[in-house]
């Protein structure tokens, strides 16, 4: 008896850049981001000394939250609003620390079954530079410009604005510059890029602050460039910090 052929399974392609995939658990919806080398740091000559020097770095691909995590998909993962700006489901939840976006992505993990986690600074500032490229905020080097894609001291409001309502940057990313600082998975060193690691830098083993990126709404144009790097311990709270997700590329 001649047995049945094995069927063939489909293989699975690369998505292609900026491709956007929206997660059924929450509703977030996230970008493809094709992995590459970029040159990370003070690529301007007018950063801060822990950006220099800048250095090659190179990345995986990922998905990376298209906005902002809103107060509305933190309350239907968490059951509560920790926000103190309250000011409705589409806007970015703040006033969430370190710990607190762990314990929400732990639910989430569990709920979702899928792998979701904070990006690394590299990731983060990679995507932020619309995938590599030199750019001082993310989707502009004008200061004249840099209105039509960011929240910051000059146009806010002082507060928060709702996310997706400026111009995105080149992989679609909304954001990344201003509204509220973004916690990324790393450990904060002054000196870390003194090491030159070059694949998919992880940050130090250790340290006594995380890191932040963006800036934020309450924050002038030199503190919202893509390589400008915040840092706070892991417990702290404030209303201008935030996040952004990344989901694997492999779920």
């Amino acid at each position: 008896m001649v047995s049945a052929p094995t069927p063939i399974q489909p293989v699975r392609q690369e998505p292609r850049q900026g491709e956007t995939y929206r997660d059924p658990t929450t509703g977030m919806e996230f970008i493809f981001v094709k992995g590459g080398c970029f040159e990370m740091g003070d690529t301007f000559g007018d950063g801060d000394n822990d950006e220099k020097p800048p250095h090659e770095v190179c990345v995986g691909n990922f998905y990376m939250g298209k906005y902002e995590v809103t107060q509305g998909q933190w309350e239907r993962i968490m059951g509560s609003n920790p926000s103190y700006f309250k000011s409705g489901s589409n806007y970015p939840v703040e006033q969430v620390s370190w710990n607190d976006v762990q314990e929400f992505i732990r639910r989430l993990n569990q709920q979702s079954g899928k792998r979701f986690r904070l990006p690394t600074e590299a990731e983060w500032e990679y995507a932020a530079r619309s995938g590599g490229k030199r750019e001082k905020w993310s989707g502009t080097s004008s200061e004249y410009e840099l209105g039509e894609y960011a929240w910051y001291n000059k146009n806010s409001g002082g507060r928060p604005n709702p996310v997706g309502q400026k111009r995105p940057n080149g992989l679609g990313l909304y954001d990344m510059s201003g509204n509220v600082w973004e916690w990324c998975q790393d450990w904060y060193d002054e000196d870390y890029y003194s090491r030159r690691v070059r694949d998919n830098p992880k940050g130090p083993d250790s340290g006594s602050s995380r890191a932040l990126r963006g800036g934020s709404w309450l924050y002038y144009p030199v503190s919202i460039r893509v390589s400008f790097r915040g840092r706070y311990v892991p417990s702290n709270r404030n209303n201008y910090f935030g996040f952004r997700l990344i989901l694997s590329s492999d779920f």
